[in-house]
C-alpha cells in the first residue's frame, strides 16, 4: 500500500511540473479573429500605437490601456515577450504579467494588448555598463552621452490575428 501510494504521488509530482500551455481561443472582433492568451479584456476603446504615441506619458506614469499595433520580434525561446513596432522607428518591450502566459514563437501580424503601458529611462552609468559587458569598445562606450528612454508594456492579455 505504502509502495502504490508513493509511485501515485510520484506520477501526480511529474505531471503537476508540465509547463503551463497556452488555450487559443478564438475571438471575434468585427470582421477579424483573433487568438486570445493570457486574461480576456474588454475591447470597447483600443488605441493605435500612433495614438499612444500623441499621448502625453511622463516618466513614471503608468497608463492602463488597450492598445494595437504590429508584433515585430517574439522571443525566440519561449514566447516570453514580443516587441511592436512604435511609428518614430523605436519598438515597444511588451512582457506579459507575472510571467504567466506566453505567445507562440512564430507570432506575427495585428495585435491588441491589454495592460499597462510605461516609460523607462536606462542611466549613461548603466548602459556604459551594459556595453562593457557585451565587449564593447572603449570608443563606442564613450560615444554614450546620454540616458535611453524606452516604451514599455505590461500585458495581462493578448489578442493576436489569426
Amino acid at each position: 500500500m505504502k509502495k502504490s501510494l508513493i509511485i501515485i504521488s510520484a506520477f501526480i509530482f511529474i505531471f503537476s511540473c508540465k509547463e503551463k500551455q497556452n488555450n487559443r481561443v478564438p475571438v471575434k472582433l468585427q470582421s477579424n479573429t483573433y487568438n486570445l492568451f493570457g486574461h480576456g479584456f474588454e475591447t470597447d476603446s483600443i488605441l493605435s500605437i500612433a495614438q499612444l504615441s500623441e499621448k502625453a506619458i511622463n516618466l513614471g506614469d503608468t497608463l492602463q490601456l488597450t492598445l494595437k499595433g504590429n508584433i515585430k520580434d517574439v522571443c525566440s525561446k519561449k514566447g516570453c515577450w514580443m516587441t511592436l513596432s512604435m511609428p518614430n522607428e523605436t519598438d515597444m518591450m511588451v512582457r506579459f504579467k507575472d510571467y504567466g502566459f506566453f505567445v507562440p514563437l512564430d507570432a506575427s501580424g495585428e495585435v491588441i494588448v491589454n495592460g499597462k503601458a510605461f516609460f523607462s529611462e536606462t542611466s549613461i552609468e548603466d548602459l556604459r555598463h551594459y556595453a562593457e559587458d557585451t565587449g564593447a569598445s572603449a570608443e563606442d562606450i564613450a560615444a554614450i552621452v546620454s540616458p535611453k528612454v524606452s516604451y514599455n508594456f505590461e500585458a495581462d492579455g493578448v489578442l493576436i490575428s489569426q
